[in-house]
């Protein structure tokens, strides 16, 4: 367990932050937007992808950059600079301008997971608590990001999204800064050696079978981040438009269908918790197939439902959705050496990030052809394919490694 709470509770709040920001676009663009700036939805949405492509190409640099100079000195970075993006971002006139600002709340965005989660996934008995209790905060800020949006358009206006939040964020940063100043100092350290001696390490000390069944676990832990992603944006960016289509019978209004998309998100945030007692108590395997089959099941029953229907299944496969979050970082947290974290939490969220920088033209692809019946079969064939690959993940991970 990470034992400074006041600088996990600072870890959290960037986490809710992280994915606040990043879906203060899909609410807008689903209820206000189109409208405002005459366009369609499908039209709209892929000017969300300059900034979810940022959101995967600089995790990489920044979880680099953290090992290299200060995990701590990257938070502080973080806060200030979302915050003065979506400052920015509130004042955009056109989807070009909008895109632009987008672009730069994902490049700040981008430092998040590689940095905080590095600080969070330090091994021990309950290593699995504390990813699951940050997940749950970074999924309540997916809730929050619909409600809150919902209801400044209705009383505010959207440009109100993005700069109040801003401003909290850039005063957090401050606050995070002064916290601790003292693990920013610009000393850059040489990574060079460590890496050179883990390998030589590995290669005296490990034998052959150890090093394929390390190389069988990473591949799974990639392949299953990146079809994971895809139901995590699938299913978190669409939900709006979801509930603003289907839900007719219950929500009349920008307000409702963001309550609604916050009730769900936040429910289905908790089953994180569960996740990660699970996580450290039973290890990664079983638990990942189960919540893959629930996320199969509730895809599945979904299709062709309305109202109170799809609002009960849209919980169901939420719960897969969200209970999914920590079980990667759980098992890169077993596997991966002190020195070399923030890297390869790098390495894993690019991959995380390119994905979702392509499911959102997806998306607009396919509602545009088939609506949204077809993205839920897509998902579905995502978790068979994660169920797949899971079968294969040892019982029990091997000590750190990577």
């Amino acid at each position: 367990m990470m034992e400074d709470r006041r600088h996990f509770l600072f870890l959290n709040i960037g986490h809710f932050l992280d994915h606040f920001f990043l879906l203060i676009f899909a609410t807008a663009a689903a209820l206000v937007l189109i409208t405002e700036w005459n366009m369609p939805y499908g039209d709209l949405i892929p000017y969300a992808t300059p900034g979810l492509i940022a959101f995967g190409v600089f995790s990489l640099p920044s979880g680099w950059l953290a090992d290299r100079w200060s995990r701590e000195g990257m938070m502080g970075v973080f806060f200030v600079g979302i915050g003065l993006s979506a400052i920015a971002t509130s004042l955009a006139t056109n989807p070009i301008q909008i895109a632009t600002g987008l672009f730069a709340v994902g490049m700040f965005a981008a430092i998040y997971h590689p940095v905080g989660l590095a600080m969070i996934a330090k091994g021990g008995s309950k290593m699995g608590l504390d990813i699951a209790v940050n997940g749950v905060w970074g999924n309540m800020g997916v809730g929050f990001a619909a409600l809150l949006t919902g209801l400044m358009i209705d009383y505010l206006g959207w440009r109100a999204a993005f700069w109040i939040p801003g401003v909290f964020s850039v005063l957090v940063g401050f606050s995070y800064i002064v916290s601790y100043k003292d693990k920013m100092r610009l000393v850059f350290k040489s990574l060079n050696s460590v890496a050179k001696q883990a390998v030589k390490k590995d290669l005296s000390e490990t034998a052959k079978n150890a090093r394929a069944l390390l190389i069988r676990i990473s591949c799974v832990i990639f392949f299953t981040t990146a079809v994971s992603s895809i139901i995590f944006q699938g299913t978190t960016f669409a939900l709006p438009k979801v509930f603003d289509e289907r839900l007719t019978g219950i929500a009349g209004s920008a307000t409702m269908v963001g309550w609604l998309a916050f009730l769900v998100f936040a429910t289905a945030s908790f089953a994180q918790i569960v996740v990660g007692k699970l996580l450290d108590k039973h290890g990664p395997k079983v638990v990942f197939l189960s919540v893959a089959t629930i996320q199969l099941v509730f895809f599945m029953l979904v299709t062709g439902t309305t109202d109170w229907v799809a609002l009960a299944m849209s919980l169901g496969f939420m719960l897969g959705a969200f209970g999914q979050i920590p079980i990667n970082d759980f098992m890169i947290g077993k596997l991966a050496k002190s020195e070399l974290r923030a890297s390869v939490f790098g390495a894993r969220y690019i991959v995380s990030f390119v994905v979702w920088a392509t499911v959102v033209p997806m998306i607009a692809w396919v509602h545009i052809n088939w609506g949204f019946d077809a993205l839920f079969y897509i998902l579905a064939g995502s978790a068979t394919a994660i169920i797949l690959a899971v079968a294969t993940l040892p019982r029990k991970l091997p000590d750190a490694a990577m």
